[in-house]
């Protein structure tokens, strides 16, 4: 009746067989389904119905899109060690009919405006390339339902977080919302064939790779210069915030080894991490500045998208990074800033072990408050959720506080984006 296999079945893919299958362990009926399929259509067809419906419906319950033959067959449907013998055939029927595709049969998103015509054309007049499931069963194979599916839900979570009609996200991030690079790859292939989703990519200093997607029922526009430099700045925040994850990591970790250090009585020690806690506050205070004014140009492109036909909105967008001053070679000066920044730490770790205590600018009274501060702050074990972040001090001037001016060095905004160049669609 059946091939044995030696691993058993999921429990949890068991237990949804037996949910959607309520005589599964009805001997008779299950020698009956397990059989290869012989004769006519018409005498396995109700058997093909029952094994692509309840393939789809496992699949949809695992939240899966790609499945593996061999698993399906040997695993999924499992019973006492023995498989169904028609899986094959089932599988092949699905691919010819369209329930199933290969890598192959999707189309490359990341190809050419020539090849998409080409290939387009080539289904309208039927010589589109038909790739044969007879020696692919070892490969994985795309289930055409489940992947229309996942491809809704990855629209649907891009359109909570953004209010235009579409969005521009970095393909590392398209590639995190989805569970695996090879479902990333056949969502955006589906979504670029449905014309809801297009690949894009630029190269200035880095190469970067973008998506954009329509997150309404009409097609994706087309890619302008303005969302090239949209892809531009979020992959620029993606950075910004990479950065201030390893900075306040770092930052946290000096201010415990200065309390501890100071609780030992450890005061030399002390002193250094106190120095090192000035520091990455003064560097987390640059990167924020930064990441701020890089959204705020970001939103109100947004607001202006949102308001604004497209057109419209390339103008407005253009006119508002202008008016913020950044400029694209600011953005990378910054970036590298900050790299070298957190990048040299070690090095300011082993200048701050080995400088006397004569060197560090910092008074006994500045670090008595400091560890004040942090006494209060690590009192009753605070919970790593309700960690405050690094303050910055006010510099102080004849016993007033200065207002801090906006930076007027390579590494600020002061000149951002003024000389982007963007054409109105």
């Amino acid at each position: 009746m059946g091939s044995s296999f030696p691993a058993a079945a999921s429990p949890s893919v068991e237990e949804l067989v037996r949910r959607e299958v309520a005589d599964w362990d009805d001997e008779v009926v299950c020698n009956a389904r397990f059989k290869a399929f012989s004769g006519q259509r018409s005498d396995w067809e109700p058997n093909f119905l029952f094994w692509r419906d309840l393939i789809i419906k496992i699949a949809r319950h695992l939240g899966v899109c790609i499945i593996d033959a061999s698993e399906v067959k040997n695993v999924w449907f499992s019973r006492g060690g023995l498989t169904p013998l028609c899986i094959d055939h089932v599988l092949r029927e699905m691919h010819t009919e369209g329930d199933i595709l290969l890598k192959e049969d999707l189309l490359d998103p990341t190809s050419g405006r020539l090849y998409m015509v080409l290939r387009k054309v080539g289904h309208l007049i039927g010589i589109s390339r038909s790739w044969d499931l007879q020696g692919n069963l070892q490969s994985h194979l795309i289930l055409k339902t489940p992947l229309q599916e996942r491809c809704a839900d990855v629209i649907k979570t891009l359109a909570e977080s953004h209010w235009t009609s579409t969005c521009i996200i970095t393909m590392g991030s398209f590639q995190r919302i989805c569970k695996s690079p090879d479902e990333a790859f056949a969502i955006l292939s589906h979504l670029c064939e449905c014309g809801k989703a297009r690949y894009f990519s630029i190269k200035k200093k880095d190469f970067i790779e973008g998506v954009k997607v329509s997150l309404v029922s009409a097609s994706v526009p087309n890619i302008s210069s303005l969302d090239c430099d949209v892809l531009h700045l979020i992959c620029t925040t993606e950075k910004l915030q990479q950065q201030l994850d390893v900075i306040d990591k770092r930052w946290e970790s000096s201010r415990k080894m200065a309390l501890s250090s100071h609780k030992s009585g450890n005061k030399q020690v002390a002193y250094r991490y106190i120095r090192q806690v000035k520091l990455f506050s003064e560097s987390r205070a640059k990167c924020i500045s930064f990441l701020e004014r890089v959204e705020e140009v970001l939103g109100l492109i947004a607001n202006a998208e949102s308001a604004k036909k497209v057109s419209e909105a390339i103008q407005i967008g253009a006119q508002a990074i202008k008016e913020n001053n950044v400029t694209v070679e600011e953005v990378y000066t910054h970036l590298q800033d900050l790299e070298d920044n957190v990048a040299s730490q070690k090095q300011v770790d082993d200048a701050l072990a080995s400088a006397t205590l004569q060197y560090v600018d910092i008074v006994d009274e500045d670090v008595e408050e400091e560890f004040k501060k942090l006494e209060e702050e690590l009192a009753g074990d605070t919970p790593k959720s309700q960690t405050p972040h690094p303050q910055i001090a006010e510099p102080v001037e004849d016993g007033v506080p200065k207002k801090v001016k906006p930076q007027e060095s390579p590494t600020s905004l002061s000149k951002a984006m003024s000389n982007l160049r963007l054409e109105a669609a």
